[in-house]
């Protein structure tokens, strides 16, 4: 049996392995990859690496093996995100994995917005499937807003979300949930809303960004079309600043990346990365 991690040379994927690999013997983590020299660090580390192509289901035939849990991290791909799912959860079933894990979105299917579509019929999937399963239903990372810094020192922040507060962790914080299912018993079959300890609003990151860098930066909430045409200036595909739009608008301001279910800190066991500690590694550099 081997921890198997899909999307392991992604952001979340490789704070996963790493974890992984202070907790667990390398030979009993697998990955995952379409290119295997991105993985050749891993593979020198005694990581097995397993080739295959979201877009090319028959590669995955060889991907898994019976008793492997596997954690199947979405794909970045919107709009194609479910066939390429459905090809990780057929082969995941016909091999007889021993569990499924998946990254969702907060929420799971109460999550009304556009980004949440393809994550709850990924969900649907896996249920449908009859495999065991575990759902982590990610909020929204600290570093989507932080890795903005420079921009908004310049220009300001800018949304549509209103007085709407965000729930937000950092990759790491959600890393470890990961590692903490993968690696300890009792999740079969649960599901866990994940968001930080602390939600904000995006006047109250501004000011602390100001607070901590010394530089007047203030939040400027826009209209929707507004905001599209700042993310498409800035070089955002059309359709994914649709979708950041929407969760704005549709999610943000509504509440619904607030969270408060305290699941992440109990997973992880300490309290979540607090904004101002984010932001204050960014401005570090």
């Amino acid at each position: 049996m081997s921890i198997v991690v899909t999307g392991a040379t992604g952001n979340l994927g490789s704070l996963v392995v790493e974890g992984l690999l202070r907790k667990v013997p390398a030979d009993e983590v697998a990955v995952v990859v379409r290119d295997a020299s991105k993985a050749a660090a891993l593979a020198a580390r005694g990581v097995e690496l397993r080739i295959a192509d979201y877009d090319t289901p028959d590669t995955f035939s060889e991907a898994f093996n019976d008793g492997d849990v596997v954690l199947l991290i979405s794909s970045p791909d919107a709009g194609r995100r479910i066939p390429q799912h459905r090809a990780v959860i057929d082969a995941a079933k016909e091999t007889g994995v021993a569990r499924i894990v998946y990254t969702g979105v907060l929420g799971g299917p109460n999550a009304d917005f556009v980004l949440a579509d393809d994550h709850k019929a990924t969900e649907q999937a896996i249920l449908d499937s009859g495999l065991t399963w575990t759902f982590l239903r990610n909020g929204w990372y600290s570093e989507n807003y932080t890795g903005q810094i420079p921009t908004q020192l310049e220009h300001g922040v800018v949304g549509s979300a209103g007085d709407g507060k965000v729930g937000s962790a950092t990759r790491q914080d959600y890393a470890e949930a990961a590692i903490a299912v993968l690696t300890e018993s009792g999740h079969d079959n649960r599901s866990y809303e994940l968001s930080g300890d602390q939600a904000w609003t995006l006047s109250e990151y501004a000011a602390e960004l100001s607070r901590q860098s010394g530089k007047t930066v203030t939040y400027s909430d826009v209209p929707p079309e507004t905001l599209k045409g700042i993310l498409t200036g800035a070089g955002v595909p059309d359709g994914f600043a649709d979708i950041l739009v929407d969760v704005d608008v549709s999610a943000i301001a509504k509440g619904l990346l607030q969270g408060g279910t305290g699941d992440l800190a109990r997973l992880i066991g300490r309290p979540t990365t607090p904004i101002a500690d984010t932001i204050a590694a960014a401005l570090r550099g």
